[in-house]
């Protein structure tokens, strides 16, 4: 089968379409022909070994497999002896987690694993991109943020790929919801539903004198520090991307009554994309997605991504959808 492989960490210019061998599924496992796939900011940090910790887990010298992309959608094409829930030609999407290996033709999950049928309401496209970005904001908001329904939160870097998942579910939650995002996506962060948007390129945020109970930093460009006094007493400020400092501070502030820094992360659970399938279903929730590119243009889809100006997701198409 064909695979975006990189064989050593760097620049987007590693990445190169390879022939490698097609997985074969286990006795538990689903094995997925692949329709649509994503590249995102985890790709791009693993791809570049950044931070160097990524090399003790795909390699020290160089990847071990090379195949990125932690999520997909597709058809399943065979299934495992023991495989109850899934039948071939199921239409499916799901995450491969930090196993990664989804940018590829084939790819192969457990049937406990993080896959689910596809929303009937989505293309393959659109259903690719939820498995990382909605999944991932559906944990901090929920698990580690424990939202309630009437809250205030705010959602910084709201028109990438969890930032605009975290609005429509924060929305879908029942809380008032404010947006931070620069001034060419402030309609698209107001069509999915945020109660008012911040221009953080004409205003800075943390002097609106307003409180919440939730701060959500999807894009690690904000602080717990910087963002304390918008807290409310019991608030809770959430790092999707966080390094030593931020996991210190989140030691410190545990062990305190009153605000809180969280972070972690996020698993890739059935439960949540089922949860997900229902809400989209309802059109409670939809998928953003900036551009599309083949499996043969992985490294061009990287080197946009890196940019920091998506809105919502990039998808890599293997079979364009009808």
């Amino acid at each position: 089968m064909k695979a975006s492989v990189h064989k050593k960490y760097g620049s987007p210019e590693v990445m190169e379409l390879s022939e490698v061998e097609k997985p074969v599924p286990k006795d538990d496992e689903v094995l997925v022909k692949v329709y649509a796939t994503t590249a995102t900011t985890g790709d791009c940090r693993v791809r570049r070994a950044d931070p160097f910790a990524v090399r003790f887990f795909y390699g020290m010298k160089k990847p071990k497999l090379g195949i990125l992309g932690a999520e997909f959608s597709g058809e399943v094409e065979a299934a495992g002896k023991n495989v109850q829930t899934f039948k071939t030609g199921d239409l499916v999407f799901g995450g491969t987690g930090t196993s990664l290996g989804a940018n590829a033709e084939y790819v192969c999950l457990k049937e406990k694993g993080a896959l689910a049928p596809k929303p009937s309401n989505m293309t393959f496209e659109e259903a690719a991109s939820v498995p990382f970005g909605a999944t991932t904001s559906l944990y901090f908001l929920s698990d580690k943020g424990h939202i309630q329904k009437g809250q205030s939160v705010l959602i910084y870097g709201s028109s990438g790929s969890l930032g605009t998942y975290a609005v429509q579910l924060a929305k879908a939650l029942g809380t008032d919801v404010t947006a931070v995002c620069s001034t060419r996506n402030i309609e698209l962060v107001k069509s999915l539903g945020a109660d008012r948007v911040i221009d953080y390129t004409q205003e800075d945020f943390t002097k609106s004198g307003a409180a919440y109970d939730l701060i959500f930093d999807t894009v690690g460009k904000t602080s717990f520090s910087q963002c304390r006094r918008l807290l409310k007493e019991k608030g809770v400020y959430l790092a999707a991307v966080a390094g030593v400092p931020q996991y210190a501070r989140m030691l410190s502030t545990s062990v305190r009554g009153g605000k809180k820094l969280k972070s972690g992360v996020a698993p890739m659970r059935k439960e949540d994309l089922l949860y997900l399938k229902e809400l989209i279903e309802s059109g409670k929730v939809k998928s953003v997605i900036d551009r599309r590119y083949p499996l043969d243009q992985v490294a061009a889809a990287h080197s946009y991504v890196e940019t920091g100006h998506k809105q919502g997701n990039v998808v890599i198409t293997l079979i364009p959808s009808n």
